[in-house]
């Protein structure tokens, strides 16, 4: 099985904030493929489905963003899913709005959501998808900046990169995530 998750915070206080990037595009990969989260268990809200060759999950934690573990290696331990199954989906300060790359492990970078997930399956050995955020001018805190929505001016370039991010899942469900990877870090 292989099991897509995208990473934010629960409650409409932060829908649609830079945070939350990740849930826009499972949300984008549910209304695509006509799906709902019509699972909640372990602190995460998720839905599985064949796809092809493929059983896919697709994950939103329900925890806050630095606790984004405490959701997921109960989850993963719960299905037995292989680490190599799984991709997180994630905002990421150090790449411009509408970037996005793909990684097959790598460190936290300072995200704690990632910093969380490290920690409690004990390797940084998973797949990555981090989506350009951009960051604050050196008036704002970062915090606050990751806690408020998009400006109108980046709406569509916002759109843009959960579709791209949205397309590399679709992708990856059927091919190998270096040829995935490949095609979309260019």
């Amino acid at each position: 099985m292989k099991c897509i998750i995208g990473l934010g915070n629960p409650g409409k206080k932060y829908h649609q904030t830079r945070h939350n990037i990740g849930f826009m595009v499972i949300d984008e990969l549910l209304q695509r493929h006509q799906l709902s989260l019509d699972k909640s268990k372990f602190k995460a809200d998720y839905t599985m489905v064949q796809m092809g060759q493929e059983k896919v999950m697709f994950v939103k934690p329900q925890t806050f963003m630095n606790l984004s573990g405490d959701a997921i290696r109960p989850l993963i331990d719960y299905y037995n899913i292989d680490l190599s199954n799984i991709l997180i989906i994630f905002d990421d300060l150090d790449l411009p709005v509408g970037k996005i790359r793909l990684r097959q492990k790598g460190g936290h970078g300072g995200h704690n959501g990632i910093r969380s997930i490290i920690d409690h399956v004990g390797t940084k050995d998973f797949k990555r998808i981090r989506i350009g955020i951009g960051r604050p001018d050196v008036s704002q805190s970062i915090i606050h900046y990751v806690l408020e929505r998009f400006p109108k001016h980046e709406t569509s370039e916002v759109t843009l990169s959960v579709q791209k991010a949205a397309d590399a899942c679709d992708e990856w469900i059927e091919r190998p995530f270096p040829e995935v990877m490949n095609e979309y870090n260019q």
